[in-house]
């Protein structure tokens, strides 16, 4: 397997999609057990997150990136159980979540050893396995390209879901001021709690209008969009000068006529992205800015996870159809093994 590793089986239980479709065509199978390549360690997995990313790779809407296995799961956490002989920073036996490029939903799952991050103090491995694919996304959209500082206002979008319960939280901790919109009650009142000042429910009130009357008409400096459709436009009239605003993707869809007087006269910058296809080297970066910014506020507990349900890996299934009906609050995770 590697210069280091444990005793290992050579073959893993997982979930793989027999084709392209609804959450039925997860099923359990049985694969050879993978092997990490150079600078990655293979994870002994105790629990995946789920990820709406996943649906749509189950769908067939999100192929994964040349190269990367066909198997779902974006994030563990779990047990070092291997690693290549040129990893040094982790050994057999260390407690990690990683950030994987697929394979999370299985026994075991590789991922590189530079977008590992330790268990936060006192959290629980399927706590921890909800953390890095939000937390990813939050830091490189949110800080890196939207450029998010100290005292400014920012507006999540969808703040209920997985991306959103972290978004609030970490712009909170860093300094921002948070608004949040929701579609029930329920999960707006989720959001406050997490740090939201406001939260609107977008079902029954004009999260533009609301949004001036949060920054005394000034409008918001950074929105991180999950939504498209007419929320871009909207989005723009919301924005302050100068603001920023990062689409990460699109319930409402990808395509909307636009007027873009607004955003010349009020100098905005709009900009999106995706996680998976960037680099090790970039994801290294991001994971390295958690470390140092983030994960001392998991360790003191100031920075929590929101984990809703937990199913067995073997109901898969049913982790997507509660993904897919968007009941949940914070995250969905698939319990895989107990230790």
């Amino acid at each position: 397997m590697s210069a280091r590793s444990a005793s290992l089986p050579a073959a893993m239980a997982c979930i793989e999609a027999a084709a392209p479709g609804g959450p039925d065509v997860l099923r359990p199978a049985t694969r050879p057990l993978p092997k990490p390549a150079a600078g990655e360690v293979l994870i002994r997995v105790a629990a995946a997150g789920v990820n709406r990313a996943e649906t749509l790779q189950r769908a067939g809407a999100y192929p994964p990136p040349p190269g990367a296995t066909d198997l779902l799961g974006l994030e563990v956490a779990g047990e070092v159980a291997a690693t290549a002989p040129d990893v040094t920073t982790l050994k057999v036996g260390d407690r990690v979540c990683a950030l994987t490029n697929g394979g999370g939903y299985a026994e075991y799952c590789p991922a590189p050893a530079s977008h590992c991050l330790p268990i936060p103090r006192g959290l629980t491995l399927i706590e921890a396995a909800s953390l890095p694919e939000a937390a990813f996304t939050v830091w490189t959209n949110v800080f890196d390209r939207a450029r998010l500082v100290p005292g400014e206002t920012f507006l999540v979008h969808g703040g209920s879901s997985g991306i959103g319960v972290m978004a609030i939280q970490m712009a909170r901790h860093l300094g921002s001021r948070v608004m949040a919109t929701a579609g029930t009650d329920e999960k707006c009142q989720a959001c406050r709690s997490l740090g939201a000042e406001v939260c609107v429910n977008y079902r029954r009130e004009d999260f533009v209008a609301a949004a001036k009357a949060f920054t005394q008409g000034r409008g918001i400096d950074v929105i991180l969009d999950m939504v498209g459709g007419d929320y871009i436009a909207k989005n723009i009239e919301a924005l302050a000068i100068e603001g920023r605003m990062v689409n990460i993707a699109h319930m409402k869809g990808s395509v909307e006529t636009v007027d873009f007087r607004p955003v010349m006269m009020k100098r905005l910058t709009i900009t999106a992205s995706t996680l998976r296809p960037q680099s090790v080297a970039a994801k290294a970066r991001m994971a390295d800015a958690l470390r140092a910014k983030i994960w001392p506020a998991l360790d003191a507990g100031t920075i929590r996870p929101a984990v809703f349900k937990t199913y067995p890996l073997a109901r898969a299934a049913d982790a997507h159809r509660l993904m897919e009906s968007s009941a949940h609050i914070g995250k969905i995770v698939l319990e895989v093994a107990d230790f």
